[in-house]
């Protein structure tokens, strides 16, 4: 497993519990809001062994009880399964962060029991999700297949959206509504200029006009909460 980052403490990444974060690195997207350009990218990197995560995890039983996985995009690594048995193993609780484009890895993953929560990034509406994801070539019909998927229930699960100025209007809220209408739950997330955005001179939406989109997502999807607003 190819481990380039670690959060030893994190009391907001999986709500409920106190757990660490590991991040791997690179993506199938390139969104211009992402704020881990190094991980996408692959640049400036330091990696983490194994061995040393795992021993921190034994060093941290009774102190944590869940690890988050995220990215980059964690199910682009061959050995992800592997890798979560093991944290299951010592008796962790597991949180997946991903963008959905892997259903195939994220159905075995609940089948075998090996992930607790997921949650999943809505980039856009379906016609806006290439110019937001920043790749014009995945397959939106993965996407889907993912959204329809963790909509069954068969996994704790919230849906997440990055609002960025120009690229989350009404009008693509209107159509993530439709979209994920009967979803359980659903986060709107303030966007924060890190200075390590992929790209540069984005601007969040004011709390105001998110209050607007709340209104119309609560419409199709039983909850919608704000997060960093």
């Amino acid at each position: 497993m190819k481990i380039f980052g670690l959060e030893k403490l994190s009391m907001v990444d999986y709500e409920g519990h106190l757990c660490c974060t590991v991040f791997t690195a690179g993506c199938n997207f390139r969104c211009p809001y992402c704020h881990n350009s190094d991980l996408v990218e692959g640049k400036n990197l330091h990696e983490i062994t194994e061995e040393n995560f795992f021993s921190f995890l034994q060093k941290r039983k009774g102190l944590l009880d869940a690890v988050c996985v995220s990215g980059g995009e964690p199910t682009l690594q061959p050995d992800l399964i592997d890798f979560i048995k093991k944290i299951k193993a010592l008796g962790y609780l597991v949180k997946l962060d991903s963008n959905g484009t892997a259903p195939k890895l994220l159905k075995e993953l609940v089948s075998q029991n090996l992930i607790d929560y997921v949650a999943m990034d809505i980039k856009n509406s379906r016609d806006s999700y290439r110019r937001t994801a920043g790749n014009g070539s995945f397959d939106i019909k993965k996407i889907e297949e993912s959204v329809d998927f963790l909509k069954q229930g068969k996994v704790d699960h919230e849906f997440r959206t990055t609002l960025v100025k120009g690229h989350h209007t009404e009008k693509e809220i209107k159509e993530i509504a439709l979209w994920l209408s009967g979803a359980k739950k659903m986060y709107l997330q303030c966007f924060v200029d890190s200075g390590s955005c992929i790209a540069s001179g984005l601007e969040k939406i004011e709390k105001t006009e998110v209050e607007h989109f709340k209104e119309i997502l609560s419409q199709t999807i039983k909850e919608v909460h704000l997060r960093g607003y």
